[in-house]
């Protein structure tokens, strides 16, 4: 039996590599169209562009790319990934995406958010963390409040989808503001 390896571990999910035997999965993920909608994929990829992918993202240091599970049962909800890592600036990209709105609404993006900021501001030591996120993700954009992401802009008409443009929201946080919340309690 295979026991799949748990990199970072929550109470309710845990963060684990993803490999190229996930890249079935993943491409049935990338054609959910809630979730191509809320990401703003507007792409089509064969299964094996998604394995060539898989096999870049392990070779390449300047991101991580993990698979969101769920704790009980080791079922694949989502992925979690942070990009464009930068040593000199300390700084990076962060991207969730929960398959299924199942799994939506229920702390499983809250907790892997917390388990990739920890790892990020305290193995990787990075200062700065941003995202973009699409106004019309309202659920998103509260989540990552709630987290501690601030905003900071909007790209005004970035993305075309679905036959109408939408603003997208730049936020970030930086790694004294996660402290204060989360590790100087």
């Amino acid at each position: 039996m295979h026991i799949p390896i748990r990199f970072l571990e929550g109470k309710q999910v845990y963060l684990r590599p993803v490999s190229v035997e996930d890249a079935e999965l993943y491409h049935r993920f990338l054609f959910d169209p809630e979730t191509r909608r809320l990401t703003g994929t507007q792409k089509s990829f064969t299964l094996e562009q998604i394995r060539q992918y898989i096999e870049a993202k392990n070779q390449d240091s300047s991101g991580v790319l993990l698979l969101i599970a769920l704790t009980e049962n080791d079922e694949v909800i989502g992925d979690i990934q942070l990009l464009e890592i930068c040593p000199i600036n300390r700084s990076c990209y962060i991207r969730i995406a929960i398959q299924n709105q199942t799994h939506q609404g229920k702390g499983y993006g809250t907790e892997a958010m917390k388990l990739m900021l920890d790892y990020a501001f305290g193995v990787l030591n990075l200062h700065r963390i941003e995202l973009n996120v699409f106004a019309f993700n309202a659920r998103a954009i509260h989540l990552y409040e709630k987290l501690g992401f601030k905003k900071e802009g909007v790209q005004r008409e970035a993305l075309f989808y679905n036959h109408q443009y939408h603003d997208s929201i730049i936020m970030s946080i930086l790694e004294h503001e996660y402290r204060e919340r989360y590790v100087n309690q």
